[in-house]
């Protein structure tokens, strides 16, 4: 393409090689040093002037260092009289800090984005941000692209039996996610869930009991007894005014009509039109139940068939455990203290509380690490749930990232020993696979094949030796993002899912 430059950052020189291969052009030189103290220095070695600019970088374990190079490179060719620049980021860069997650937090995105406009850039391209709504951070326009249609592609041609399988999704907050893949695929889907399971505790069970003896009667039941209050005032309404107790405090019916609680009648027997009364309270019980009967009739029919699609399993340090096994949270409960006092009846009283989200948001605002960090947690005992038929069938778990593997492990647990399944795959566009991951994944035997893109690099010894590890390549995602970019062209096509 005339008029245009591709840099390659430090992150993903390879990616950026293939780009540039799909495009017919090589990479633009550039000298990325670092001084003895750390300090980032670049150089460009080619003009920049009036030229269409691209600076292709992406994570890396040392992603400060990544991000510092990408805003210096920014720098130097807007120095240099660029005409406009582009930053490529195939994952982008603290894209799970994308709101506050406490009172004191930072939303460190929205200050990333500002650090890339401060620099000088005119449009982003990335790929399956961790929140789409990332996108109102930039003044300059996004276009955030999905994997969505190469990974159709490819469970197309590649898995036996796709379109009996099913996408199942490992917690809560990646539900959009998976009933899109679904929806393209025309496959079913699932959820996995967990939960905290508590122990036995003594004044939870006490307040659990207190709250239990309390009575609650059903609609009709409360409207059988005001009727029958009604009667009984009714026929008795003459020795009632002759007695001598205080007059009673007058209340409404069910209709909204004034009545007396426990005493007779606005209107005394001696009134001609009292009967009526009694017939027209008689005749609105009957219309009530009426009215109940025909909402029943005119409503679905509900049974308990859709129940044996919800199977439950305990996870204990993260892995599914048998019925029997015994419990970390009883064997705690069990050398509770017995005597109350204020720390322990406020402890039981956080047993009703939910857990708080990020500020009232949504329940995904919890990260990988500090999910996997309580699931690891060997005090505590979780109940997962699966909600879907998974029994025979193939599944494809699916999230936009694997960093941890302790959520991916429990989900691959679960529909394989509670669900049944016949084979698990891995599926997610960034594989950032933090410390041991893609090996403990490696060596899980509920999971058969870990699908990912090179939007992050993966470090060469760790792809060798992971026979399950599948690679699915960007570059000519990328490459024609960058082409209709320069071009002018619309990008909508990138976002179809082709029939072949």
């Amino acid at each position: 393409m005339r008029g245009t430059l591709i840099f390659a950052g430090s992150s993903c020189p390879a990616l950026t090689g293939k780009i540039c291969e799909n495009l017919g052009m090589a990479p633009a030189d550039a000298e990325l040093t670092q001084f003895s103290n750390g300090e980032t220095s670049v150089r460009i070695l080619t003009s920049v002037r009036e030229k269409d600019v691209f600076v292709v970088q992406s994570g890396s374990p040392k992603i400060n260092d990544t991000i510092m190079e990408l805003l210096i490179m920014i720098s130097a060719c807007k120095g240099g009289s660029a005409n406009k620049i582009t930053a490529v980021l195939p994952y982008f860069p603290y894209s799970r800090q994308s709101k506050k997650k406490s009172h004191r937090g930072a939303i460190t995105a929205r200050m990333l984005a500002n650090l890339l406009g401060v620099a000088g850039v005119k449009h982003v391209i990335t790929v399956d941000l961790h929140a789409s709504q990332m996108q109102g951070f930039f003044k300059c326009p996004v276009d955030n692209l999905h994997a969505e249609p190469l990974i159709a592609r490819w469970i197309r041609h590649n898995v036996p039996n796709w379109k009996d399988a099913v996408v199942v999704s490992k917690n809560a907050g990646g539900t959009k996610r998976v009933t899109s893949l679904a929806d393209a695929l025309k496959l079913n889907f699932g959820m996995v869930t967990t939960d905290k399971k508590r122990g036995t505790n003594m004044t939870a069970s006490m307040i659990m009991n207190h709250l239990d003896d309390i009575e609650r009667q059903p609609f009709l039941e409360s409207i059988d007894n005001q009727v029958r209050n009604n009667s009984s005032g009714l026929e008795n309404g003459n020795g009632a005014a002759d007695s001598g107790r205080p007059r009673p405090r007058t209340v409404t019916d069910s209709q909204g009509s004034p009545r007396r609680a426990n005493g007779p009648p606005l209107r005394t027997s001696n009134n001609p039109r009292a009967p009526p009364t009694r017939t027209q309270t008689s005749l609105s019980q009957h219309s009530a139940i009426d009215e109940l009967d025909e909402s029943d009739l005119d409503g679905p029919e509900y049974n308990d068939q859709r129940a044996n699609d919800v199977t439950h399993g305990r996870l204990v340090q993260g892995h599914i455990v048998p019925d029997d096994f015994p419990s970390p949270t009883t064997s705690a409960a069990d050398a509770s203290v017995t005597e109350e006092d204020p720390m322990t009846m406020s402890h039981a009283s956080s047993f009703f509380a939910p857990q708080p989200h990020a500020l009232g948001g949504s329940g995904d605002a919890a990260s990988s690490d500090e999910e996997d960090e309580i699931l690891k947690n060997p005090k505590i005992e979780h109940m997962i749930t699966l909600v879907g038929d998974v029994k025979n069938r193939t599944v494809f778990i699916v999230d936009d990232m694997i960093d941890k593997p302790g959520s991916w492990i429990a989900a691959a647990e679960t529909v394989r020993k509670r669900g049944f399944a016949k084979k698990v795959y891995c599926i997610a566009t960034h594989a950032v696979f933090g410390a041991d991951c893609l090996e403990q994944m490696q060596a899980c035997d509920c999971i058969d094949a870990i699908v990912v893109t090179n939007s992050y690099p993966i470090p060469e010894h760790k792809a060798r030796n992971a026979s399950k590890l599948v690679v699915l390549d960007l570059s000519f995602l990328l490459a024609e993002a960058i082409r209709r970019n320069h071009y002018g062209e619309s990008m909508s096509p990138l976002f179809l899912h082709n029939g072949d």
